[in-house]
Order: structure tokens, then sequence, then C-alpha cells
């Protein structure tokens, strides 16, 4: 049997903001936008090339809510000099890179969406270890 994650529920406080925030900064696809009852708000976007969406709205929090409440999210890139220079230009705050391992894979960087939710990017050349398929 297969076990795949495709959807991640990020939690956040304002569903406009944070779709704003996603698409215009992040540079994810919209999927969906869908009210499923009047009280319920769905948006799924999904990052370019991921097989894995976001799904917002759902899952709100208070504003005031502490931060052990946020998502943690990581998403892998080839290049991770370019792809912090992609979010930086989208105005995005990043940390700069660190080398947490000499290895593949052992480059990152990390942001925080505007609700607090934790974003690790990894990058990774070449793919070792059990295979994907």
């Amino acid at each position: 049997m297969d076990w795949k994650l495709e959807v991640v529920v990020v939690p956040v406080t304002d569903i406009d903001r944070a779709k704003e925030f996603y698409l215009g900064k992040l540079g994810f696809h919209l999927d969906a936008d869908t009210q499923p009852t009047p009280d319920m708000r769905v948006v799924h976007m999904t990052p370019p090339g991921s097989a894995c969406s976001v799904v917002i709205g759902p899952a709100l929090i208070s504003a005031d809510a502490p931060g052990g409440a946020a998502a943690r999210l990581q998403l892998v890139v080839r290049d991770i000099r370019a792809a912090r220079a992609e979010l930086t230009g989208r105005g995005v705050e990043v940390s700069e890179i660190q080398q947490l391992d000499p290895r593949d894979g052992g480059k990152f960087i990390f942001f925080a969406d505007l609700d607090g939710n934790q974003w690790a990017v990894q990058e990774i050349r070449e793919r070792v270890g059990a295979p994907l398929d």
C-alpha cells in the first residue's frame, strides 16, 4: 500500500490575507476556493511542481493563538540560492542559507507566513535512500 502525503491543512487567522500571501508572495497555484457550508471556506493551493498541496480555511485560529499552534512545513528545491532569491524578490523575509550538513540535502532556508506557520526549504539535488516510486 502506498501512503502519499497530498494535502496539508495550514491554520490561519484570515483566509483572504493568507491566500494573498501564498499566491502572491510564494507563487502557489490556486486549485480551488470554495464554501461548502455557510460557515466554512476552503482554499486549496499547490506549490509549483509539488504533488502535495496546502489547504487553508477549515482550521482557523485566533490572532492571539500561541505560536505552538502553528504548522511546520518543508518544501524541497534543487537550487537553494535561486529559491531564496525568488522569495526575497517577492518580499518574503527569508533566513540566510544555512548549511546543516555538507552532503546533498544539508542546505536550508527558513521563513514564516503571516500567521507564524514555519516553513523550511531544503535543497536536494539528488535523491538517495529508499526509492520514491
